[in-house]
Protein backbone atom coordinates (compact mmCIF):
# COMPACT_ATOMS: atom_id res chain seq x y z
CA UNK A 1 0.00 0.00 0.00
CA UNK A 2 1.42 3.47 -0.94
CA UNK A 3 0.53 6.23 1.33
CA UNK A 4 0.59 9.51 -0.69
CA UNK A 5 1.17 11.55 2.56
CA UNK A 6 4.36 9.93 2.69
CA UNK A 7 5.92 10.44 6.68
CA UNK A 8 6.86 13.62 8.42
CA UNK A 9 9.40 13.69 11.05
CA UNK A 10 10.88 16.23 13.61
CA UNK A 11 13.58 16.52 15.73
CA UNK A 12 13.42 19.43 18.05
CA UNK A 13 15.08 20.16 21.60
CA UNK A 14 12.86 22.27 23.44
CA UNK A 15 14.57 23.81 26.06
CA UNK A 16 13.96 22.76 29.57
CA UNK A 17 10.20 20.88 28.74
CA UNK A 18 10.55 19.50 32.31
CA UNK A 19 9.74 23.40 34.22
CA UNK A 20 6.67 23.69 32.08
CA UNK A 21 4.73 20.24 34.05
CA UNK A 22 4.14 19.45 37.74
CA UNK A 23 4.85 16.46 39.27
CA UNK A 24 1.28 15.09 38.53
CA UNK A 25 1.99 15.63 34.41
CA UNK A 26 -0.08 18.70 35.01
CA UNK A 27 0.62 21.62 32.34
CA UNK A 28 2.13 24.81 34.32
CA UNK A 29 -0.21 27.11 32.37
CA UNK A 30 0.73 30.21 34.56
CA UNK A 31 2.55 33.56 34.60
CA UNK A 32 5.31 32.78 36.05
CA UNK A 33 8.78 33.08 34.24
CA UNK A 34 9.87 29.78 32.20
CA UNK A 35 13.65 28.81 31.56
CA UNK A 36 13.23 31.02 28.46
CA UNK A 37 14.64 34.44 29.16
CA UNK A 38 11.50 37.01 30.26
CA UNK A 39 8.94 34.61 28.73
CA UNK A 40 6.41 33.10 30.97
CA UNK A 41 5.06 29.56 31.21
CA UNK A 42 1.97 29.76 29.51
CA UNK A 43 3.50 31.24 26.80
CA UNK A 44 6.35 28.95 26.53
CA UNK A 45 3.48 26.25 26.65
CA UNK A 46 1.44 28.16 23.73
CA UNK A 47 4.63 28.47 21.50
CA UNK A 48 5.41 25.08 21.82
CA UNK A 49 2.12 24.15 21.20
CA UNK A 50 1.53 26.67 17.95
CA UNK A 51 4.74 25.42 16.40
CA UNK A 52 3.75 21.75 17.12
CA UNK A 53 0.52 22.49 15.40
CA UNK A 54 2.11 24.32 12.54
CA UNK A 55 4.50 21.38 12.01
CA UNK A 56 1.76 18.92 12.10
CA UNK A 57 4.51 16.22 11.99
CA UNK A 58 3.73 12.27 12.06
CA UNK A 59 6.21 11.57 15.06
CA UNK A 60 8.56 14.07 16.91
CA UNK A 61 11.67 13.66 18.64
CA UNK A 62 12.15 15.61 21.94
CA UNK A 63 15.47 16.48 23.51
CA UNK A 64 15.06 17.94 26.87
CA UNK A 65 11.82 16.27 27.44
CA UNK A 66 9.82 16.23 30.78
CA UNK A 67 11.76 14.20 33.44
CA UNK A 68 11.00 10.67 34.12
CA UNK A 69 11.30 9.40 37.68
CA UNK A 70 9.69 7.33 40.70
CA UNK A 71 7.64 11.06 40.89
CA UNK A 72 6.98 11.83 37.72
CA UNK A 73 6.61 10.49 34.04
CA UNK A 74 7.84 12.21 31.49
CA UNK A 75 5.19 10.33 29.29
CA UNK A 76 1.95 11.26 31.08
CA UNK A 77 3.19 14.82 30.98
CA UNK A 78 4.02 14.50 26.83
CA UNK A 79 0.12 12.75 26.27
CA UNK A 80 -1.42 15.60 28.19
CA UNK A 81 0.24 18.42 26.61
CA UNK A 82 -0.22 16.80 23.17
CA UNK A 83 -4.19 16.43 24.26
CA UNK A 84 -4.21 20.22 25.18
CA UNK A 85 -2.51 20.97 22.15
CA UNK A 86 -4.58 19.37 20.02
CA UNK A 87 -1.58 17.14 18.39
CA UNK A 88 -1.98 14.16 16.27
CA UNK A 89 1.00 13.14 17.73
CA UNK A 90 -0.84 12.02 20.96
CA UNK A 91 0.90 8.98 22.46
CA UNK A 92 4.71 8.95 23.84
CA UNK A 93 7.25 6.95 24.50
CA UNK A 94 10.42 7.09 26.05
CA UNK A 95 13.88 4.59 26.49
CA UNK A 96 16.08 4.79 29.07
CA UNK A 97 14.88 7.78 31.69
CA UNK A 98 18.16 9.74 33.01
CA UNK A 99 18.83 11.81 36.44
CA UNK A 100 19.09 15.59 34.50
CA UNK A 101 15.88 16.26 34.39
CA UNK A 102 15.96 16.30 30.38
CA UNK A 103 14.67 12.84 29.05
CA UNK A 104 14.90 12.20 25.05
CA UNK A 105 11.32 11.09 23.98
CA UNK A 106 9.15 10.42 21.04
CA UNK A 107 5.57 11.40 20.33
CA UNK A 108 3.53 10.31 17.44
CA UNK A 109 0.40 9.81 15.35
CA UNK A 110 -0.76 6.03 16.39
CA UNK A 111 -2.94 5.61 13.02
CA UNK A 112 0.28 6.44 11.31
CA UNK A 113 2.84 5.07 13.03
CA UNK A 114 3.80 2.73 15.72
CA UNK A 115 7.08 2.71 17.65
CA UNK A 116 8.77 0.28 20.30
CA UNK A 117 11.97 0.57 22.40
CA UNK A 118 14.80 -1.29 20.88
CA UNK A 119 17.89 -0.78 22.45
CA UNK A 120 20.76 -2.44 20.39
CA UNK A 121 23.71 -4.13 22.54
CA UNK A 122 26.94 -6.03 20.99
CA UNK A 123 30.23 -6.51 21.95
CA UNK A 124 31.04 -3.04 19.50
CA UNK A 125 28.36 -0.91 21.10
CA UNK A 126 26.92 -1.74 24.39
CA UNK A 127 23.66 -0.58 25.31
CA UNK A 128 23.57 2.47 25.92
CA UNK A 129 22.34 2.59 28.93
CA UNK A 130 25.48 0.56 30.15
CA UNK A 131 29.19 1.49 30.05
CA UNK A 132 31.78 2.03 27.29
CA UNK A 133 35.40 0.95 27.66
CA UNK A 134 37.47 3.63 25.25
CA UNK A 135 41.01 5.50 25.31
CA UNK A 136 40.47 8.97 25.18
CA UNK A 137 43.71 10.13 26.05
CA UNK A 138 45.99 7.62 23.94
CA UNK A 139 47.69 6.66 27.57
CA UNK A 140 46.50 2.60 26.94
CA UNK A 141 43.88 2.62 29.05
CA UNK A 142 40.28 2.45 28.37
CA UNK A 143 38.48 5.10 30.35
CA UNK A 144 34.69 3.75 32.06
CA UNK A 145 31.99 6.25 28.98
CA UNK A 146 28.14 6.79 30.25
CA UNK A 147 25.52 8.89 28.50
CA UNK A 148 24.20 10.92 30.91
CA UNK A 149 21.55 11.17 28.46
CA UNK A 150 21.17 7.23 27.43
CA UNK A 151 20.23 7.85 23.21
CA UNK A 152 17.03 6.55 22.13
CA UNK A 153 16.23 3.61 20.23
CA UNK A 154 12.91 3.14 18.67
CA UNK A 155 11.44 0.42 16.22
CA UNK A 156 9.25 2.44 13.62
CA UNK A 157 6.35 0.54 11.22
CA UNK A 158 4.69 3.49 9.00
CA UNK A 159 1.39 3.21 7.86
CA UNK A 160 2.09 1.76 4.95
CA UNK A 161 4.15 -1.07 6.21
CA UNK A 162 7.59 0.36 5.95
CA UNK A 163 9.57 -0.25 9.02
CA UNK A 164 12.43 2.32 9.97
CA UNK A 165 15.06 2.53 12.97
CA UNK A 166 15.25 5.78 15.14
CA UNK A 167 18.14 6.55 17.36
CA UNK A 168 17.43 9.60 19.22
CA UNK A 169 20.51 11.84 20.51
CA UNK A 170 21.53 14.13 23.32
CA UNK A 171 25.35 13.98 22.68
CA UNK A 172 27.48 15.36 25.89
CA UNK A 173 28.23 19.67 25.88
CA UNK A 174 31.78 20.75 25.13
CA UNK A 175 31.25 23.65 26.76
CA UNK A 176 33.65 24.39 29.95
CA UNK A 177 31.47 24.39 32.89
CA UNK A 178 32.58 25.12 36.26
CA UNK A 179 36.23 26.38 35.12
CA UNK A 180 38.03 28.85 37.42
CA UNK A 181 40.72 30.27 35.05
CA UNK A 182 41.56 30.23 31.28
CA UNK A 183 43.98 27.35 32.16
CA UNK A 184 40.87 25.51 33.45
CA UNK A 185 38.63 26.55 30.89
CA UNK A 186 41.46 24.75 28.31
CA UNK A 187 41.58 21.46 29.64
CA UNK A 188 37.75 21.12 30.80
CA UNK A 189 37.37 21.92 26.73
CA UNK A 190 39.49 19.71 25.28
CA UNK A 191 38.11 17.03 28.14
CA UNK A 192 34.69 17.54 27.32
CA UNK A 193 35.15 16.88 23.73
CA UNK A 194 37.65 14.13 24.41
CA UNK A 195 34.25 12.39 25.92
CA UNK A 196 31.61 14.05 23.46
CA UNK A 197 33.77 12.34 20.70
CA UNK A 198 33.97 8.87 22.35
CA UNK A 199 30.33 9.13 22.72
CA UNK A 200 29.95 9.90 18.95
CA UNK A 201 32.21 7.02 18.28
CA UNK A 202 29.91 4.55 20.16
CA UNK A 203 27.08 6.03 18.38
CA UNK A 204 28.76 5.33 15.35
CA UNK A 205 29.47 1.60 15.94
CA UNK A 206 25.81 1.66 16.80
CA UNK A 207 25.09 3.18 13.53
CA UNK A 208 27.23 0.14 11.79
CA UNK A 209 25.43 -2.78 13.48
CA UNK A 210 22.00 -1.50 12.28
CA UNK A 211 23.56 -0.85 8.85
CA UNK A 212 24.54 -4.46 8.55
CA UNK A 213 21.27 -5.78 9.86
CA UNK A 214 19.63 -4.24 6.72
CA UNK A 215 18.02 -1.31 8.93
CA UNK A 216 16.41 2.06 7.11
CA UNK A 217 17.84 4.40 9.63
CA UNK A 218 17.45 8.38 10.96
CA UNK A 219 20.24 9.60 13.80
CA UNK A 220 18.76 12.31 15.06
CA UNK A 221 18.91 15.22 17.71
CA UNK A 222 21.09 17.52 19.54
CA UNK A 223 24.75 16.36 18.80
CA UNK A 224 26.23 19.97 20.49
CA UNK A 225 28.92 19.79 17.26
CA UNK A 226 28.78 20.15 14.10
CA UNK A 227 31.68 20.70 11.16
CA UNK A 228 33.68 23.63 11.71
CA UNK A 229 31.88 24.48 15.35
CA UNK A 230 34.79 25.23 17.24
CA UNK A 231 39.44 25.57 17.23
CA UNK A 232 39.13 21.85 19.10
CA UNK A 233 38.17 20.08 15.76
CA UNK A 234 41.89 20.55 14.47
CA UNK A 235 43.15 19.47 17.31
CA UNK A 236 41.21 16.14 17.06
CA UNK A 237 40.98 15.98 13.11
CA UNK A 238 37.05 15.80 12.94
CA UNK A 239 34.20 16.65 14.64
CA UNK A 240 31.77 14.42 16.67
CA UNK A 241 28.84 14.94 13.59
CA UNK A 242 31.40 13.93 10.78
CA UNK A 243 32.46 10.89 12.75
CA UNK A 244 28.62 9.91 13.29
CA UNK A 245 27.69 10.36 9.39
CA UNK A 246 30.97 8.19 8.21
CA UNK A 247 32.17 7.75 4.47
CA UNK A 248 31.66 5.67 1.86
CA UNK A 249 28.70 3.64 1.17
CA UNK A 250 27.31 3.73 4.59
CA UNK A 251 27.50 7.69 5.25
CA UNK A 252 24.51 9.11 6.61
CA UNK A 253 23.25 11.56 4.76
CA UNK A 254 21.69 15.46 6.70
CA UNK A 255 22.52 18.34 3.78
CA UNK A 256 23.35 20.86 6.36
CA UNK A 257 26.02 18.94 7.89
CA UNK A 258 27.99 19.08 4.48
CA UNK A 259 26.92 22.66 3.79
CA UNK A 260 29.91 25.22 3.22
CA UNK A 261 30.41 27.22 6.62
CA UNK A 262 29.63 30.73 5.01
CA UNK A 263 28.87 33.26 7.89
CA UNK A 264 25.50 34.34 7.93
CA UNK A 265 24.60 31.77 5.24
CA UNK A 266 25.33 28.82 7.02
CA UNK A 267 22.52 26.95 8.48
CA UNK A 268 21.52 27.25 11.97
CA UNK A 269 19.31 25.52 14.31
CA UNK A 270 19.80 27.28 17.63
CA UNK A 271 20.41 30.87 19.11
CA UNK A 272 22.43 31.70 22.26
CA UNK A 273 22.35 34.81 23.75
CA UNK A 274 26.53 36.03 24.67
CA UNK A 275 26.50 37.93 27.96
CA UNK A 276 29.87 39.09 27.33
CA UNK A 277 29.45 40.62 23.75
CA UNK A 278 25.93 41.51 24.35
CA UNK A 279 24.93 39.85 20.96
CA UNK A 280 22.61 36.44 19.87
CA UNK A 281 25.15 33.71 18.61
CA UNK A 282 23.60 31.01 15.73
CA UNK A 283 25.12 27.74 15.85
CA UNK A 284 24.20 24.16 13.85
CA UNK A 285 24.16 21.74 16.58
CA UNK A 286 20.73 19.48 15.71
CA UNK A 287 20.01 17.02 12.89
CA UNK A 288 18.41 14.41 11.56
CA UNK A 289 20.05 12.37 9.22
CA UNK A 290 19.17 9.23 7.17
CA UNK A 291 20.80 6.46 6.06
CA UNK A 292 21.74 6.06 1.95
CA UNK A 293 18.45 4.25 0.92
CA UNK A 294 16.02 7.06 2.58
CA UNK A 295 18.47 9.87 0.92
CA UNK A 296 15.99 9.92 -2.53
CA UNK A 297 13.09 12.25 -2.16
CA UNK A 298 13.64 13.38 1.32
CA UNK A 299 13.64 16.76 2.29
CA UNK A 300 14.86 18.43 5.21
CA UNK A 301 13.49 22.11 6.64
CA UNK A 302 15.18 23.75 9.25
CA UNK A 303 12.48 26.06 10.97
CA UNK A 304 14.86 29.37 11.99
CA UNK A 305 12.32 32.23 13.03
CA UNK A 306 14.59 34.22 11.30
CA UNK A 307 16.19 32.35 8.25
CA UNK A 308 13.13 29.81 6.78
CA UNK A 309 10.96 31.59 4.32
CA UNK A 310 7.90 29.97 6.41
CA UNK A 311 8.57 32.32 9.52
CA UNK A 312 9.22 35.25 7.61
CA UNK A 313 5.60 34.58 6.20
CA UNK A 314 4.17 34.18 9.56
CA UNK A 315 4.74 36.50 12.11
CA UNK A 316 3.01 34.56 14.62
CA UNK A 317 4.94 31.10 13.96
CA UNK A 318 7.97 32.94 13.86
CA UNK A 319 7.08 34.51 17.47
CA UNK A 320 6.32 31.03 18.60
CA UNK A 321 9.65 29.79 17.41
CA UNK A 322 11.58 32.50 19.67
CA UNK A 323 9.46 32.05 22.69
CA UNK A 324 9.49 27.91 22.80
CA UNK A 325 13.11 27.56 23.16
CA UNK A 326 16.25 28.36 21.89
CA UNK A 327 16.46 25.73 19.35
CA UNK A 328 14.88 25.04 16.16
CA UNK A 329 12.98 22.31 14.56
CA UNK A 330 14.53 20.40 12.22
CA UNK A 331 11.65 18.75 9.64
CA UNK A 332 12.36 15.30 7.55
CA UNK A 333 9.97 14.74 4.95
CA UNK A 334 10.21 11.15 3.55
CA UNK A 335 8.42 10.53 0.70
CA UNK A 336 5.55 7.91 -0.03
CA UNK A 337 6.92 4.33 0.25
Amino acid sequence: MTDPRGFRFVTWNVEWFDRLVDDAGGLRHENGWSARYQVTKARQLDAIAGVLRWIDADAVLVVEAPDTSHRRSGMAALETFAEWAGLRAGRALIGFANDTRQEIALIYDPARVTARHAPGDNAEAPRFDQVFGFDLDSDLRAERLVWSKPPLEVDLTLADGRALHLIGVHAKSKAPHGAVDAADELRLNILNRRKQLAQCIWLRRRVDQRLAEGRSLIVAGDFNDGPGLDRFEGLFGRSGVEIVLGDGATALHDPSAHAPRLGAASPHTARFWDNTNKRYLNALLDFAMVSPDLRDGATWRILHPHDSVEALRDAQLRADLLDASDHFPVVLDLPPG
